[in-house]
């Protein structure tokens, strides 16, 4: 019996029935072993030792994999074809060494690049050893973001309340994303207008022209930017007589796109059926490990982390089989396609990503796959097979137009494009993030000296736009452009930016958070070197000399490390002064921008003489007066409200404060304003003036004044206690509406108003909560049942319900949190599966669904602890980088 050892439960399903009764295929759940989430893992005075930890679901992997090693004639480790499969495969080795199975056991290390039978046995009849190199770079990668995390992440707490932490590509990505909102901030808009012309040919046929050049000059887009001097131009023009000066036709070709690699293919299925890059990823996944076809489990398409747009000989003749059949013989080229990268990456896989059998139509599969697996799989063949058909042949025509009037000579330009040959365009057309019209019509026929007529005029008025904020496909093909990270990295690095809460997706697009605005600004001003492009970029390619074994990994950590301690150094004595000195000038535009009447943005409205400032909090920044605390004025960093904007319910907004009216029984004036904490209202002015919040998800601009003084009427007298009599309250508190009798409280539903709430709902949850139906410490309705996902691969029930912090999937006693791009409507029993493995490897328990990682920890601990406890969760979280 051989032992051959995958890392996903799925992929071995599916091998087990290629292989037959002499192997038995056991998966390792992704990687074994990790760096534990505290201080030493890595060491770099003991030359960067490294110590691992193998607990939860690894051990129990680990385990498995012993027991068959004992007994087997010979171990194969046959992980994904990149660095991360070489990694995982090097940790099994490793962990089989220290438990001592082996004992002479041969040990071999085989890839294929598809999960087909033919693709398989090939690889297992060209085994090879554990290629080192490439573990060397994973080494230095696990160790490099290890450090970083490790070491950058305790300063931002300590200098930056609120910030989660660093990483060593996320945070350059993050940048990225900081720097083109802060262009758009500082963007003014500009003037300009276009001339165009409407013609017609001796025939009675109609086109466009517009304006190029008027008395020899060129005129460019900006170049008419008021009204007068268009109405000029134009003014010229209904009075010019139009002849053609020259008549330009050529031909074009267009050639077809390689076929896909990582980040292209995340690029087009993020345009064209709107997938995040983590979920492209996931549904790739699946194609690749194996999918039923009517009684056969097969990888529909190849490994889909690569770098490489070639394809296999093999492949390349199929597609043009296909393409003969499907699309006749004139769409299939003399020549075969060859594509080749500059691929820097080496430690990335390099065959592109293209279905196992392009005779396998999508037409032919859909019905056995989910939706998003069919639609993904249509775009991946359709990619593949256009890559090798015949190019496009256009003709794009240029007219050049002579206008005169009087002395002067006006010239004016229209272009056509016909297509004369479709070519690949027949099937498959890249799309675009921020693409222009192409003027795509076709001219009629004309020659030079033909005269024209006129038939209109028209002056139109435009004004610039600031560049677009990032999409996720865009971010990604700017990263790829940089050379910061890798394909394995982009979807995680974008997954990570949003689960710290640094970005959120506003219409597809990426619009930065305050506090990843404000944790850019911070490394900018005093970790320049560590998030500049060049920079980034440049280590990626040391490690990918690593890769290829021209450098040693060691030797690259100490080189990194020595400049990295001393840039850490540097920010010992730094003071809070002068970190928002630095952020006050860096975020200048984002914090203070400019008011609509002209006046000072930093000057509070509130006091008048006050100057706004940034402030440091417990919670994180926020905008406060100087005059502090004779004016208690606070805002969030970023000045949503800004100066003149009106509301739905009528007032302006003046830095953050909006005057609702007058409260009929005390004649003060009642306001909503922005805090730290989110919106709220006030009643008048003074040291402690009465204050309450604004319900979670209720928008202060349709905030009205009868609403705002029910608010500040709170807490209200909702019903007496059926059983003492005592009152029932309704209110706002820090967790959010709740009702209270005594020192019992239950917190509201989504569905339950504070102020609406009657006796008989508010009796209900209170007397729950009492009997302990109530569910959790702080309220909330009895605990309801989670949505079935099936069984576990190791057997048990999993199940996704609803938490306090958020939905979780639940097995057995492991409990994963839902990461944010996931719904508990949304979970797949796959996605679920990753999640609880990943869980279990990382040592996660039942505790893990009602508290942020290490917080339970915490309430634990004794007094004594409670600070390193607490500080726990971060350093956790920061290792992960």
């Amino acid at each position: 019996m051989k032992l051959l050892v995958v890392e996903s439960p799925a992929k071995a399903k599916t091998i087990n029935k290629y292989l037959g009764s002499d192997y038995e295929v056991i998966a390792s759940f992704g990687h074994i072993r990790d760096l534990p989430a505290k201080d030493g893992s890595v060491d770099p005075d003991k030359d960067f030792a490294m110590v691992w930890e193998t607990e939860g679901r690894g051990a129990k992997q680990v385990a498995e994999i012993a027991r068959a090693a004992k007994n087997a004639e010979k171990v194969i480790l046959a992980t994904d074809p990149d660095r991360e499969g070489e990694a995982i495969s090097w940790h099994v080795l490793e962990a089989l060494n220290q438990k001592r199975v082996l004992k002479g056991i041969p040990v071999e290390r085989v890839t294929f690049n598809a999960v087909t039978k033919d693709a398989v046995q090939k690889a297992l009849a060209n085994p090879r050893p554990i290629d080192q190199a490439l573990v060397d770079a994973y080494l230095a990668r696990r160790a490099l973001d290890y450090l970083v995390g490790f070491t950058l992440s305790p300063v931002l707490w300590r200098k930056l309340p609120g910030a989660r932490s660093a990483g060593r590509v996320q945070s350059v990505a993050l940048r990225l994303v900081c720097d083109r909102e802060r262009e758009i901030e500082a963007f003014r808009a500009r003037e300009y207008w276009s001339l165009t012309a409407t013609l017609a040919t001796k025939a009675g046929a109609t086109f466009d022209a517009k304006l190029v050049g008027a008395d020899g000059k060129k005129i460019t887009r900006l170049d008419i930017g008021t009204g007068a001097e268009a109405e000029a131009f134009k003014a010229a023009l209904d009075d010019a007589t139009f002849t053609v000066a020259e008549v330009e036709a050529k031909p074009v070709k267009r050639h077809p796109y390689p076929p896909f690699q990582t980040s292209t293919l995340q690029q087009e299925a993020s345009r064209k059926l709107g997938m995040a890059p983590a979920r492209t990823m996931q549904v790739a996944q699946r194609l690749y490990e194996g999918v039923d076809i009517g009684g056969e489990t097969v990888g529909l398409i190849t490994y889909m982390r690569t770098d490489g747009v070639d394809m296999d000989g093999s492949a390349i003749a199929a597609a043009r089989r296909v393409i003969g059949k499907e699309f006749g013989d004139n769409y299939v080229p003399d020549v075969p396609r060859k594509y080749t990268v500059k691929a820097k990456n080496a430690q990335e896989a390099h065959e592109a990503i293209r279905p196992t059998d392009l005779s396998r139509l999508p037409a032919m599969v859909a019905r056995h796959l989910e939706p998003e697996q069919a639609r993904l799989y249509e775009l991946i063949w359709k990619r593949t097979i256009a890559s090798q058909m015949e190019s496009a042949a256009l003709e794009r025509t240029t007219v050049d137009i002579a206008a005169r009037v009087g002395a002067r000579h006006l010239d004016l330009r229209a272009t056509g494009q016909v297509v004369l040959f479709d070519g690949f365009l027949t099937l498959y057309q890249e799309s675009r993030d921020d693409e222009e019209d192409e003027d795509s019509r076709k001219l009629p026929a004309m020659k030079a000296g033909d005269p024209l007529e006129k038939r209109a005029i028209a002056a139109e008025q435009h004004f610039t736009e600031p560049p677009p904020r990032f999409s996720e496909a865009s971010l990604v093909k700017r990263m790829e452009e940089l050379g910061i990270g890798r394909p394995s990295t982009y979807a995680a690095t974008l997954a990570t930016l949003r689960d710290r809460e640094y970005v959120r997706i506003e219409k597809k697009r990426l619009v930065p958070e305050d506090k990843g605005m404000l944790v850019t600004a911070f490394l900018e001003s005093f970790f320049k070197r560590y998030v500049e492009f060049d920079f980034t970029a440049s280590l990626e390619e040391k490690l990918d000399l690593v890769s290829s074994g021209d450098v040693d990994w060691k030797a690259l950590l100490r080189e990194f490390w020595e400049e990295f301690t001393r840039a850490i150094g540097e920010t010992k004595e730094l003071r809070v002064g002068d970190v928002l000195e630095a952020l006050n000038g860096i975020l200048g535009e984002h914090v203070f921008p400019p008011r609509a009447d002209g006046g000072d943005p930093r000057r509070c409205q509130v006091c008048g003489t006050g100057t706004l400032s940034l402030k440091l909090g417990k919670f994180g920044a926020f905008v406060g007066c100087s005059n502090y605390p004779e004016c208690r004025f606070t805002r969030p960093l970023s000045a949503s409200a800004v100066d003149g904007e009106a509301s739905a319910e009528g007032g302006q907004t003046q830095n953050g404060v909006r005057i609702l009216g007058k409260d009929p029984a005390t004649d003060q004036e009642v306001s909503v304003r922005d805090g730290r904490f989110g919106p709220y209202v006030q009643l008048g002015e003074g040291e402690k003036p009465k204050r309450a919040s604004l319900p979670k998800g209720e928008g202060a601009a349709s905030l009205g004044l009868e609403r705002a003084l029910a608010l500040l009427s709170l807490p209200r007298e909702v019903a007496r206690h059926p059983t003492s009599g005592e009152p029932i309250l309704a209110g706002i508190g820090r967790y959010g509406p709740y009702v209270q009798h005594g020192k019992t409280y239950a917190n509201l539903d989504k569905g339950d108003d504070v102020l609406d709430i009657g006796a008989n709902r508010a009796i209900d949850l209170i007397v729950a909560k009492e009997s302990g139906a109530g569910g959790r410490r702080f309220g909330g309705a009895a605990a309801t049942p989670g949505r079935d996902l099936g069984e576990h691969p190791q057997g048990g029930k999993m199940e996704v319900r609803a938490g306090r912090y958020g939905p979780y999937i639940a097995w057995g006693k492991i409990n994963a949190t839902l990461p944010k791009s996931m719904t508990q409507e949304s979970v797949t029993p796959e996605q679920a599966i990753e999640l609880v493995n990943a869980r279990a490897a990382a040592g996660g328990g039942a505790k893990a669904k009602s508290r942020p990682s290490g917080k339970a920890s915490a309430a634990k601990a004794p007094a004594k602890g409670k600070a390193k406890a607490k500080a726990a969760a971060p350093r956790k979280a920061a290792a992960k980088e």
